[in-house]
C-alpha cells in the first residue's frame, strides 16, 4: 500500500520553510501531494496557477506533486487515497489552531491521521504573510523564499506600479 500524505496550504508565496516540510515529508511517505487551497475569500498576491507553477519549479524531491483543492480537506484526502495530512508547526500558537483542526478532521474522517512536523529552527518564524509584508516594505527576503519566487514577487510589484501609473 502506498503511504500518501497531503500537505495543504495557500502557499502565497511558497517559502523555504514550506520546502523544508515538503522535503522532510517526502522522506517519510511514498508520495506527498502539495495541495494548494482554492480560497475565494482571500486576496492572494499570486493566482492559483502562478502558485502551482512556482511550487513545481521549486520542489526539492521527486515523490511530491502539486494539486489544487477546494472544500473540506479530509474529503479531498479520501478522494486522493491519502492516509495522512501533514502540518508544519512553528510555535505554540500554531499548535493550538492545528490541534483544533486535526481533532475536527479526525471526527469527520477517522481513517485520516494528522502528522505535525516542527519547523526547522532557521524557518520557525517564517510565514507567507510575513514574507509579503517585509517585501512590500522594502526588506530583504533573500534566503527565505526560492530565488524564482523572489524574482516573481519583484515582477508582480513592478507590474502593479506600472498599472497605477497608467490610471
Amino acid at each position: 500500500m502506498t503511504r500518501r500524505a497531503i500537505y495543504p496550504g495557500s502557499f502565497d508565496p511558497i517559502t523555504m520553510g514550506h520546502l523544508d516540510i515538503i522535503e522532510r515529508s517526502a522522506k517519510l511517505f511514498d508520495e506527498v501531494i502539495v495541495a494548494v487551497l482554492l480560497n475565494v475569500d482571500k486576496h492572494p498576491m499570486f493566482s492559483t496557477e502562478e502558485r502551482v507553477e512556482m511550487i513545481e519549479q521549486a520542489m526539492p524531491c521527486g515523490n511530491a506533486r502539486v494539486a489544487t483543492f477546494e472544500g473540506l480537506l479530509v474529503h479531498y484526502a479520501v478522494e486522493q487515497g491519502a492516509q495522512v495530512i501533514v502540518r508544519g508547526i512553528r510555535a505554540v500558537s500554531d499548535y493550538e489552531y492545528e490541534l483544533q483542526m486535526a481533532l475536527m478532521n479526525r471526527r469527520l474522517e477517522p481513517a485520516v491521521e494528522t502528522v505535525f512536523l516542527m519547523a526547522a529552527e532557521a524557518y520557525s518564524y517564517l510565514s507567507s504573510r510575513l514574507i509579503k509584508e517585509v517585501f512590500k516594505l522594502g526588506g530583504s527576503i533573500t534566503g527565505l523564499v526560492p530565488e524564482l519566487v523572489e524574482q516573481r514577487m519583484r515582477e508582480k510589484v513592478k507590474g502593479q506600479k506600472g498599472e497605477r501609473k497608467r490610471r
